[in-house]
């Protein structure tokens, strides 16, 4: 049997779509034979608080689906001070190195190492370069890059010694998984002769029936749900955003939660806040909207939000305003409606002109296409090739 651990910055029980990706990803090799072990810090995103059942732990071993998870200790934040935010990556490092010395059975010749984050990233291939192992890395956003996008990180002399981490990380990998052509291009600017393979974040298809196109007597219900967070810009969509008499409601936790409760509380749009859920029930309540809401801020380079493909795989028309290489897959695969990032004035339009019983018949396409192009399994029997 072929043994590889997974080093990630997100695990189950945390939420979201890094968390469901890596877990996918960890049962997906284990179902195709492979020994898996997951090593990842104490569950604290994204609320920056460790998890009340791990609380005053420094070492925590346990059993996900059959796979052994080693949970470290972490400086936990979700600080939007890039200090905070830094010593919690080191942290993690700090803990990831001292982990390897005490316990270096827990590492096999084959390691998959998420990134971003990119210092933990640099960090496991500088512990494990050196040890004739086979290191994949699995690339989700592209930084320093997106961090400048997103007005988090300046041009400077911090941002030079990201680069170099980034460059370093792309040559010293035996395999580099992307999640974008974009990244794969990227990478191969940097290091032309690494080998690349494009893993797109496929969810887990629903058993879902097919949907009975009946007409509804009920408001056109648009709905966000995934983090509140800088790069979204919920808040200031909120803002700007005119409804009509269609519904809006918002899932989900982060930096703006705070402020989003404080806008909702001054305004009388039809904007609905139900807070953070469970992934299981937030897939029970999709089948109740019409169109999901997939925005950015600012189109970041590399990135494409993995909600495309899970709403797709739940039968929702997506409503995408957030450019990049994304746009381009909802208008290839006709998978909704696209709007350039900012542009306010577009996105309301387009939400006046919605029909419902135009979005019941594009909910049974979106759905045929999801089942016919984003097959998770298909990508994981590809990658598993790859790997033995």
């Amino acid at each position: 049997m072929k043994e590889i651990c997974i080093i990630t910055n997100y695990f189950p029980p945390e939420t979201g779509a890094a968390s469901n990706r890596i877990a996918k990803l960890a049962v997906g090799l284990k179902e195709r034979g492979f020994k898996v072990n997951v090593v990842c810090p104490l569950p604290n995103y994204p609320k920056g608080k460790i998890f009340e059942d791990y609380q005053g732990k420094w070492n925590v071993k346990e059993n996900y689906k059959g796979i052994e998870v080693h949970r470290l200790w972490v400086y936990a934040n979700n600080s939007s001070n890039k200090f905070a935010r830094l010593f919690s990556m080191v942290s993690f490092s700090m803990s990831l190195g001292i982990f390897k010395l005490f316990q270096p059975k827990s590492f096999p010749k084959n390691i998959i190492i998420q990134s971003p984050p990119l210092i933990i990233a640099n960090t496991a291939l500088r512990l494990f370069s050196n040890q004739k192992r086979k290191l994949i890395l699995n690339v989700s956003d592209l930084w320093p890059s997106a961090g400048y996008e997103l007005g988090a990180l300046q041009k400077g002399k911090f941002y030079s010694i990201l680069e170099k981490m980034e460059a370093y990380n792309y040559k010293k990998a035996n395999l580099v998984l992307g999640q974008s052509q974009e990244i794969l291009e990227r990478v191969v600017s940097i290091f032309p002769e690494q080998d690349t393979f494009l893993y797109r974040n496929f969810p887990e298809a629903p058993k879902w029936k097919d949907f009975r196109l009946t007409e509804e007597k009920q408001p056109i219900k648009l709905i966000y749900a995934g983090l509140l967070g800088i790069a979204q810009g919920i808040v200031k969509l909120c803002q700007h955003i005119e409804l009509g008499d269609k519904e809006l409601h918002i899932y989900g936790a982060g930096a703006e939660k705070d402020a989003l409760e404080d806008y909702l509380k001054n305004t009388n749009k039809n904007i609905f806040y139900h807070g953070e859920v469970s992934r299981e029930k937030l897939l029970q309540k999709l089948p109740e909207y019409h169109l999901a809401l997939v925005p950015l801020v600012n189109a970041i380079y590399g990135s494409t939000p993995s909600k495309i493909y899970e709403m797709a795989h739940n039968g929702l028309p997506m409503l995408y305003f957030a450019g990049g290489e994304g746009e381009k897959v909802i208008q290839d695969y006709k998978l909704g409606y696209t709007v350039t990032p900012g542009d306010f004035g577009a996105l309301n339009n387009r939400i006046a002109h919605l029909e419902l019983r135009e979005l019941l018949e594009f909910k049974q396409q979106v759905l045929t296409t999801a089942r016919t192009h984003f097959n998770i399994e298909k990508q994981l029997d590809e990658l598993a090739d790859r790997l033995s």
